[in-house]
């Protein structure tokens, strides 16, 4: 991807799409990443004026953005809803202890975190997903996880379920509540009242853990776990 520089110190990475009928803005609420998607016709040059147009804006908006953090030993890293401080240890494998993530420490922390949290959330989801379809009736065909910065789930006509698995780092009821979201749509395929519905007699408190994800989903997305 093509990246220019705005107001001589902000990043911004080009995007064309054949989808797009003006050029828009967009800065990441994690770590302030911007980028510009332009229509499949409009040249570098409009592009870049754009941009450069918006430039004190994006300045602004960058600077009340959560910073990237590395998980890295002596990191306060969110598992399952509560801080965990990243502490080297010989151990052999991740283990967590009470508020204390142990981490081997000849190994990258980032590294064997990332695939500890995979595990977790992959155990985590496919119970709640079973727990979820069998109240539903209804059945999934296979569960995926991937690390999505759009959407925490999905949902595919045929069945297959996909999830962020970032969710193990929120509160288990919010990964509960994408879980049951998702599962509401292998009876709806959209987000009409009978979705709702569905997802309320699956999970009566949703909105609570939808809006925790509103208000705090980019915090999760805002932890490096690889250089």
């Amino acid at each position: 991807m093509d990246r220019i520089l705005v107001g001589g110190d902000i990043p911004v990475t080009l995007r064309r799409s054949a989808r797009a009928r003006r050029m828009t803005l967009r800065v990441a609420r994690a770590g302030g990443e911007v980028v510009l998607t332009l229509p499949s016709r409009a040249s570098l040059r409009d592009g870049q004026a754009f941009a450069e147009s918006r430039a004190e804006w994006l300045r602004q908006t960058r600077a009340g953005m959560t910073l990237l953090q590395a998980v890295a030993p002596g990191a306060a890293l969110p598992v399952e809803g509560l801080p965990r401080l990243i502490v080297p240890t010989d151990a052999r494998r991740v283990e967590l202890a009470g508020d204390r993530l142990m981490v081997p420490q000849n190994r990258p922390a980032g590294v064997v975190v990332e695939a500890w949290l995979k595990h977790l959330a992959q155990a985590r989801l496919i119970a709640a997903c079973d727990r979820h379809a069998a109240a539903l009736g209804r059945r999934f065909r296979a569960l995926a996880l991937r690390d999505t910065r759009s959407r925490w789930g999905s949902c595919t006509h045929d069945g297959r379920l996909m999830f962020s698995w970032r969710l193990a780092m929120a509160p288990p009821e919010v990964l509960d509540y994408v879980a049951a979201h998702e599962v509401a749509h292998l009876a709806h395929m959209d987000h009409s009242p009978a979705f709702w519905a569905a997802t309320a007699r699956l999970m009566p408190d949703h909105a609570r853990h939808r809006a925790w994800l509103r208000s705090h989903g980019h915090e999760l997305l805002a932890w490096r776990f690889r250089n």
